[in-house]
């Protein structure tokens, strides 16, 4: 059994195997605070952040969790005060975790209020820490494959219109704060999807595999996600043909099928549904997380062409 950790509701766990329980030292102060490198052995993307004019920290930028979270390790390190003992929604279920109180967290422009973040330890987690939907409102999260980078700035209502010939622009849905695409399909069934920056594998329903009856699709094998409780879900891995969102279809996307609590709490237990991790992200240039706007935008590969609402070159 292929053993690969991925999304928790409230926080991504390590992709592959489990980072050690160490702290890794912050990286330079000078590294700008709204852009880095992406690294390979994590799809994930991280970016500095500061907690009470401490340190350069890499955070987990996760569009897909409603909370942002701390490892017990760097609370420990900064000697955050304890908050109150709360339920945690994860992959496996409802789980009961301590908060840390997380104060002036800060990356560029952004400074919410203290936060009362669940502590999880490091090694489920995957991350020192990882910043959920309730620090990410208002922002716009914008990735650039081509150039290894991500931004996050402030967004303003605007109106919504494609800027150049590649782009897609999707409008989605607000639950919980999440963005909640309903215009996506696959084997001509309409499917939700939420992008989730913080897994990096894409996870489905075992909703979306009853749209397959009489032809399953290509069965990868086992494989387990990790949750930041340290519970393991069984998963079973797919291969996917046509995936359509926003009108944009490509083909061979690997998916974990697993019945996640996350389906469940957005009330998707029943709809075919996917959580679009980093893996699948990749295969567009650039995908910008628009959520003033709650708003989508993809930029497809090169090469690739719009034609009314289909894509060729995947």
């Amino acid at each position: 059994m292929e053993r690969i950790a991925a999304l928790a509701f409230v926080a991504a766990a390590a992709f592959a195997v489990p980072a050690t329980s160490q702290i890794v030292p912050p990286p330079p102060l000078d590294i700008p605070v709204d852009e880095l490198a992406i690294g390979e052995a994590d799809l994930r993307m991280t970016v500095p952040v500061s907690i009470a004019g401490k340190g350069s920290w890499p955070f987990v930028i996760d569009t897909g969790a409603e909370r942002t979270v701390v490892s017990h390790e760097l609370a420990d390190r900064l000697a955050l005060l304890p908050g109150r003992t709360v339920r945690v929604m994860t992959m496996s279920g409802s789980v009961v975790a301590p908060t840390t109180l997380v104060p002036m967290l800060r990356l560029k422009a952004l400074t919410p209020d203290t936060i009362e973040a669940p502590t999880f330890t490091r090694a489920n987690l995957g991350a020192i820490g990882m910043l959920g939907i309730d620090a990410l409102q208002g922002q716009k999260v914008a990735i650039d494959f081509d150039r290894n980078r991500m931004t996050l700035t402030p967004s303003k209502k605007r109106m919504l219109r494609r800027s150049s010939p590649d782009e897609i622009v999707i409008v989605a849905r607000s639950l919980y704060g999440q963005l909640i695409v309903t215009d996506a399909r696959w084997r001509g069934k309409k499917i939700a999807v939420v992008i989730d920056t913080g897994s990096p594998v894409t996870i489905a329903n075992p909703a979306l595999l009853r749209i397959a009856t009489r032809k399953p699709p290509p069965f990868l094998g086992a494989m387990s996600v990790i949750t930041p409780s340290g519970a393991t879900l069984s998963a079973d891995a797919y291969r996917l043909e046509r995936l359509e969102v926003g009108g944009v279809a490509f083909d061979g996307v690997s998916v974990a099928v697993a019945d996640a609590a996350p389906f469940a709490r957005f009330g998707l237990g029943d709809t075919p549904a996917l959580l679009l991790g980093m893996e699948t992200l990749r295969l567009f240039r650039a995908v910008e997380i628009d959520f003033a706007n709650r708003a989508i935008r993809l930029t497809l590969p090169r090469g690739s062409r719009v034609s009314g609402t289909s894509v060729t070159g995947f």
